[in-house]
This record gives C-alpha cells, structure tokens and sequence, in this order.
C-alpha cells in the first residue's frame, strides 16, 4: 500500500481539490496542491487563504462521492500519501472557539460594527462628498436643482424672429429664426439663429423636431444670454481689415 501511495506522489506532481471550511459556509475554493507537500505545508497555504490557524486546522478529506475518506492527522507525510485525485474535497476543520472565522461576521457584513461621524464632525471636515455635491451643483444647476420651464424667459424680451444678431463665443453673426422653449434639448427659453456661414450644427431640425428652416450648418440653438441683437449686418467675405 505504502509503496503505490509513493508511486503516485512520483508519477502525479499536482491535485486539484475543492476546499471548504466549517465556518465560513460561503468559502469554497478550487486549489491546486503538490501531492510531494507535506500536510504542515498544505495547512500554511490553506491559513493564508481562510484565516484559519495552522495550530487549529484539522483537515478531513472526501471523495468525488462526497464520502470521507480520512482524516489528514499526520502533519508530517506528504499529500500523495493520502490519495487524493482531482475533484476531491478538503474540508477544513477549525477547532479555535475564537477563531477570526467563527461567529460569521467574515461572512455577514451586517456583523460588523460601522463607523459613525456626527453631522457636526463631519461639517467641520475640509474635504467630504457633502461639500462636493454644493460644489458641484453651484457649476451646474442641473445637478440637484432642475432648471424651470421658464428659465431665461426674461432675456428674450427684446429678441424676436428677424433681429439681426450677434452670437458668443466667436461673434458669429446671423439672424434670429425662433425664440421659445426647446423641450428635445432642455427646459427654459432658447433662441433658434440662422448663421451667415456654415457655422451651425443643423437646418432647424433639433432631434427628431423641427423649430425652423434654414440651409444645413447654418442652424443653432444658443441660451438667450449668448445673444446679442442689433445692427449687425453680414459681414464681407472680401473684406480687408485697413493697414
């Protein structure tokens, strides 16, 4: 018998086992071993996987059939002495009564004691997530605060259809083609401007629907701000600034 146990640990370098722990009813692992390992050495690896002490490991060993074979009890004799074949299971035994994995709190989180701050501490903080989020909606309103259907309204007072314009950034100039809301971009008050040149992203058509007409480039829509309305003619494309 002894002699065939050698013969295998000679012939087989490696076994694949499914481990798994008492404690830990979640912990399943497929690990590879030497069979030329002792037991001592295959508890090291095993301690440095579930958190179960050497000293506190008793290791049962079971068949593809889930039937104990035997108990690895000699912590001196390699792996290959006990047969094992790839598919076996390795159960790991943890005798500690105060073992890190006992109790289940490495399993359920809800164990854990969580850490609190008061609302007062925590202010006083000069980075955290809630000053961020301020922050952040300051720059961008429509973080937190949705912007009204009537935003802007005010500022299309003296902008109506055929005003001659100005718009920012750039100084493009063309005329205005619409004025109102927008419900395809977002709520408020948008201004619809034709360009002069190709400088627009489309002819009106503004996601699936149409506000007005123009050629293609030549379409924008800008927030009433951008918007400047005035004598502003089209300029002269052979125009020359005066040396």
């Amino acid at each position: 018998m002894g002699s065939s146990r050698l013969q295998q640990i000679e012939g087989d370098e490696s076994v694949l086992l499914r481990v798994t722990h008492s404690n830990l009813k979640t912990f399943s692992a497929d690990v590879r071993f030497s069979l030329s390992m002792t037991v001592e050495s295959v508890k090291e690896k095993l301690w440095k996987k579930c958190g179960t002490s050497v000293d506190s490991m008793r290791l049962e060993l079971y068949d593809d059939a889930r039937t104990k074979i035997c108990d690895l009890d000699d912590s001196s004799r390699p792996l290959g002495y006990f047969s094992p074949l790839d598919g076996y299971k390795l159960h790991i035994i943890d005798l500690d009564p105060s073992s890190v994995t006992s109790g289940g709190w490495l399993e359920d989180t809800s164990l854990v004691e969580k850490y609190t701050i008061s609302d007062e501490a925590y202010n006083k903080l000069d980075s955290n997530f809630r000053k961020f989020r301020e922050k952040l909606a300051t720059h961008n309103p429509t973080t937190e605060n949705k912007l009204s259907d009537n935003y802007m309204e005010d500022l299309c007072a003296n902008i109506e259809v055929g005003d001659r314009c100005e718009v920012e950034p750039g100084a493009k100039r063309g005329i205005v083609k619409f004025v109102g809301r927008v419900e395809t971009i977002a709520p408020g008050y948008w201004v619809g401007i034709q360009y002069d040149e190709p400088l627009g992203k489309h002819d009106g058509l503004v996601k699936g629907k149409r506000y007005f007409n123009c050629p293609p480039n030549h379409g924008a829509m800008v927030r009433p701000d951008k918007v400047k309305v005035g004598d502003f003619p089209e300029r002269d494309p052979f125009e020359e600034d005066e040396i």
